[in-house]
This record gives C-alpha cells, structure tokens and sequence, in this order.
C-alpha cells in the first residue's frame, strides 16, 4: 500500500529492483499495476489528467519519471526546468500517484520489460504506434491506453508561450 497523502512525498519513490520486489507481491496479490512514465518536467493539466485517467485503469499506478540527464539529452540544453527532486515532490503529492521510479536511460523500454505492468498508459499526444513498450505489454496480455489529450497543455507549447506572450 502506498504511504499515506499527508507523508512525504518521496516515500513513494522505490528504486528500480524494490519496485520489481513489490511488483511480484502485488501479482500475488491479483492487483493491476498500471505504469505510465515522462519527465514531468513543468507539471500542468495535462499531465494530472493523464495521470488521473491511468490511476482508474487499475489497483495501483506506478510513474516512471526520467532523470535529469535523461532530460538534458531528449530535450536539450536549459532543460529539466524543475530538478529531479522537486519533480519527486510534486508527483509524490498526487493522490491518484501510488508509486514513483527513476530512470536514467534516453528510452523506458528496459523499465517496461522489467516491471510487465498490466496496463501501459501514455498521454493523448502519443499515437499508439509510438507507446514505447507496448508490443511487450500486450504480449504478456496486458493492454495499451493512450488517453486524451488537453489542447494546449505541453510543457514545450507553455514554454514558447512563455517566451513569445503574444
């Protein structure tokens, strides 16, 4: 069970074989682990709604969050905006977050392939064919969700915005 709402948010945080641990006790258990990932790097609606959205496919919705580096590499020079640790802060706050891990590599292919969750869920900005993992996912039953999308709601559409108001 994860920590209670009103403790620290990085209580959530579990490192990649905990997470593994725990992810066969919660097969025994016959709990669905939904597993969604990003890098969250300026929280906004469309990340809550997606994650809102990914917590009601299951029992329990682990977040995989990318690692600055990770960040640096994919989206360039000035970027994560918000360190790691504040990122591990905001997430952990949600309700609807039960679990959150980091990874350090450019793709979450190895997490997926590792963890096998039941439901993979990527933002409505993604097309299926791009759900990295997926294939891996429905070969072991499990199903692919790509949920709606919030018009207006990336981090790089609220950073040009930022940069050109007009």
């Amino acid at each position: 069970m994860p920590p209670s709402q009103t403790a620290d948010p990085h209580l959530k945080l579990l490192s990649r074989g905990e997470l593994i641990r725990r992810r066969e006790v919660w097969r025994r258990q016959g709990q669905q682990v939904v597993f969604t990932n990003g890098c969250f790097d300026l929280l906004h609606r469309g990340h809550v709604d997606c994650l809102e959205s990914a917590r009601r496919c299951g029992d329990i919705l682990v977040v995989g969050l990318n690692d600055d580096d990770s960040i640096r590499q994919l989206k360039g020079p000035g970027r994560p905006l918000q360190p790691l640790d504040d990122r591990i802060a905001m997430l952990g706050a949600l309700s609807c977050v039960c679990w959150l891990t980091v990874f350090s590599e450019l793709s979450v292919e190895s997490l997926v392939r590792q963890l096998l969750p039941d439901v993979l869920v990527k933002g409505g900005d993604y097309a299926r064919a791009d759900v990295v993992g997926a294939d891996v996912v429905e070969e072991a039953g499990g199903r692919v969700v790509v949920s709606g999308h919030v018009e207006g709601t990336s981090t790089s559409e609220l950073l040009k915005l930022l940069h050109n108001p007009s």
